[in-house]
């Protein structure tokens, strides 16, 4: 029975099953199938399946043992199954992987060739590990087999060799082409612009015998990358194409630089030139009408995304939650993240943070509760918000619980944002010795502001004691600031210890040392004015 099976081809219905499948648990539905059926044993099956694992929705690190287990169980897999679990894996965290597959493909019993897609995807892989060594010995077997004039072989190598910092090689395969090519000169200026090389590639784009959209990408991204915004719109400005790639990282480059009206025009301007934006646009803009606050804006964009059928999800909901969280609008962010059946940890993030923010601090715990629930795995930020709540509400046991449950259930090391969680909710309850062993774990000059924030609690609770001990921290890691002398003077004084308060200052005055005075700005007529405090006042 299991012969006839796997002599017949599979069904439509598999093929097609396996084509909408979105989700791991669907393709383990048709997998379990293809096994019960047989059906699994035909290569044309098993192919497709494996060709879906490794394709996004449902391709990522987490999910490529699952592919290698499809292909570690395919009886004699041909040349196309070899070159796509080594493509996976070649850009993968663990190419080396794809390098210990081709080791098998080059011994296999059904004697299976590699082709030039096996080696573009290995040279890929040699790249990814940036082992040079491994790359030289693929080069070799390229000009043995004689695909060394194919010309996507041929590139890639040079973007291996830059890649793993060979520069030299790279320009010498170059020079030694006997046509131009744009893609081979575009291999070695993508890799000094993801570099910061930034000189070398403006010098290398000069010399360029001929460009296309691409190479002009390459040179926007590379002057946003240094902070050149407005060099990098100069280039923009003057290509005669644009694809979605030019104006996304334009509008990008506008994004990192807080540059939000820039952002909004631009993507006006990209509407009106006909050119359909994708997620990475979208994101960018959604992220800009947070930045101003514009919700008719956001609005706007986000009626656009339905107009436009685009599916909600990952960084396209995080980006909704987040501007409509900003804009103050907590019921729409709370419609949108309902709404998201795929939703990322920092589409959760962003819920949490916004509930947090605007005072809905049981909801806030209520949403990482879900997360808990749904088996999403928090991460710092998470805890960022969910400490900052419980620090917000004075909840006590609760701030103790999550600190103690980032460190030892999830294993994430605390930052300084923790900490002054942390401390700020002990200072709130006075728990000032619990707060300075916290911080005693942290060498002073890694978080002065944080001592100087437990400083302040000390102050408010009238603990000279150990203001004294933190101010002689203070002082250690900085003589000449001034902050620790005025916070210890400010608690001797409201201790009535005049006479002390008089020793801090001297000993001020001794050092040099000056605070420096408060200010008070007005608008008169469009026209700011400052007044320092002390200053004369003449009539």
């Amino acid at each position: 029975m299991s012969m006839v099976a796997t002599a017949t081809s599979p069904p439509p219905s598999i093929l097609s099953f396996i084509e909408i499948a979105n989700s791991i648990s669907q393709l383990h539905q048709a997998h379990a199938f293809m096994l019960k059926s047989g059906h699994f044993r035909n290569p044309f099956a098993s192919s497709r399946l494996l060709t879906k694992a490794t394709s996004p929705p449902i391709s990522s690190p987490d999910t490529l043992s699952y592919a290698l287990s499809i292909f570690t169980h395919t009886e004699e897999p041909n040349s196309y199954i070899y070159n796509t679990i080594i493509r996976a894996y070649s850009t993968s965290p663990f190419p080396q992987l794809a390098l210990i597959i081709f080791l098998k493909l080059l011994n296999s019993v059904n004697k299976v060739f590699p082709d030039k897609y096996t080696f573009t995807f290995i040279v890929k892989a040699c790249a990814t590990m940036g082992n040079v060594k491994q790359g030289e010995q693929v080069h070799g077997l390229v000009t043995k087999i004689g695909l060394d004039e194919d010309v996507y072989v041929y590139n890639t190598l040079i973007h291996m060799y830059a890649k793993c910092g060979r520069f030299d090689v790279s320009r010498g395969m170059i020079d030694g082409l006997v046509e131009d090519d744009v893609i081979a000169w575009n291999a070695l200026l993508s890799v000094y612009v993801e570099r910061g090389l930034f000189e070398f590639a403006r010098e290398l784009f000069d010399e360029m015998p001929v460009r296309n959209v691409e190479s002009l990408n390459f040179m926007v991204s590379g002057y946003v990358n240094v902070g050149l915004v407005d060099e990098a719109r100069k280039v923009f400005d003057e290509m005669l194409v644009k694809d979605v790639v030019s104006w996304n990282v334009m509008i990008t480059g506008y994004t990192k630089a807080d540059k939000f009206d820039e952002v909004l025009g631009l993507f006006e301007d990209m509407l009106r030139a006909k050119v359909k934006p994708d997620n990475c646009t979208l994101v960018n803009v959604l992220s800009a009408c947070a930045g101003v606050g514009s919700l008719s804006q956001g609005k706007w964009v986000h009626a656009f995304i339905e107009r436009n059928g685009i599916e909600v999800h990952d960084f396209l909901a995080t980006a909704l939650v987040d501007m409509y969280c900003k804009c103050g609008c907590i019921e729409k962010a709370l419609e949108v993240f309902n709404g998201t059946l795929r939703k990322d940890i920092s589409t959760w993030n962003a819920m949490i943070a916004g509930l947090s923010n605007h005072g809905y601090l049981d909801d806030a715990l209520n949403t990482f509760n879900e997360l808990i629930a749904d088996g999403i795995k928090p991460n710092e930020v998470t805890f960022v918000s969910v400490l900052s709540t419980c620090s917000q509400g004075g909840l006590l046991s609760e701030g103790r619980r999550m600190f103690d449950l980032m460190i030892n259930e999830y294993r994430i090391q605390p930052t300084l944002v923790h900490y002054g969680c942390m401390v700020d909710l002990l200072g709130r309850f006075g728990l000032l010795e619990e707060a300075e062993e916290l911080l005693s774990k942290l060498p002073v000059k890694e978080a002065p502001a944080l001592w100087e924030s437990l400083l302040s609690a000390s102050r408010s609770h009238n603990d000279v004691e150990l203001a004294e001990r933190i101010a002689s921290k203070l002082l250690e890691l900085d003589p000449h600031d001034s902050a620790g002398y005025v916070q210890l003077s400010n608690v001797l004084a409201s201790m009535g210890r005049w006479g002390d308060v008089r020793e801090v200052r001297r000993k001020m005055r001794s050092e040099g040392i000056t605070k420096e005075p408060g200010c008070s700005m007005i608008e008169v007529d469009g026209v700011v004015h400052e007044f320092l405090a002390g200053e004369g006042i003449i009539l």
